[in-house]
């Protein structure tokens, strides 16, 4: 199964694909979209049309979006929403089922802890697919949140599997 992982960011949202092969995981590409145009709805517009561009370049059956956050600054929040509604849009738009997931839920997933920092997340995805070019730490979030879907949907296999060889 191929995943996208999306971080949504007004200005870079990282995008990250893999493939999962059973128990094996490997890295398709990743990168960041930078928004471009001088009003929130032309910045937003560029998004959706870089991630339509990677939905239709890498084929993925499956996506992922990183839930927001609430911080103190209350319009970099609806803005960083804003961003996030493209993100979960897109992967719609191309008629997949989309994961979303709390930033503590990708750092513990993949880390170990819900409070990791960036440099903790670039090095645990580094580990998992050695040699890889990352375009940023957005990009690297991105690979992450790709990471825990992908893991949470071997997880649901495994517990269908076991179910129905229950009988259940």
């Amino acid at each position: 199964m191929r995943v996208l992982g999306i971080d949504p960011g007004l200005r870079n949202t990282g995008w990250g694909v893999i493939d999962q092969r059973g128990s094996r995981l490997g890295h398709i590409a990743n990168g960041i979209c930078h928004s471009s145009g001088e009003t929130l709805a032309e910045r937003l517009l560029s998004l959706h049309i870089q991630l339509t561009e990677i939905v239709a370049r890498y084929a993925p059956e499956a996506a992922a979006v990183e839930q927001t956050f609430v911080n103190r600054d209350a319009a970099g929040t609806l803005k960083l929403g804003q961003a996030r509604g493209i993100a979960l849009l897109v992967p719609a738009q191309a008629g997949l089922e989309v994961g979303e997931y709390a930033p503590n839920a990708v750092k513990k997933a993949i880390v170990g802890v819900g409070h990791a920092d960036k440099r903790q997340i670039d090095h645990m995805v580094r580990l998992q697919f050695p040699g890889i070019e990352i375009a940023g730490a957005d990009a690297a979030d991105a690979l992450a949140i790709a990471l825990c879907h992908a893991h949470h949907l071997a997880g649901g296999a495994r517990l269908a599997a076991a179910l129905a060889r229950a009988g259940a």
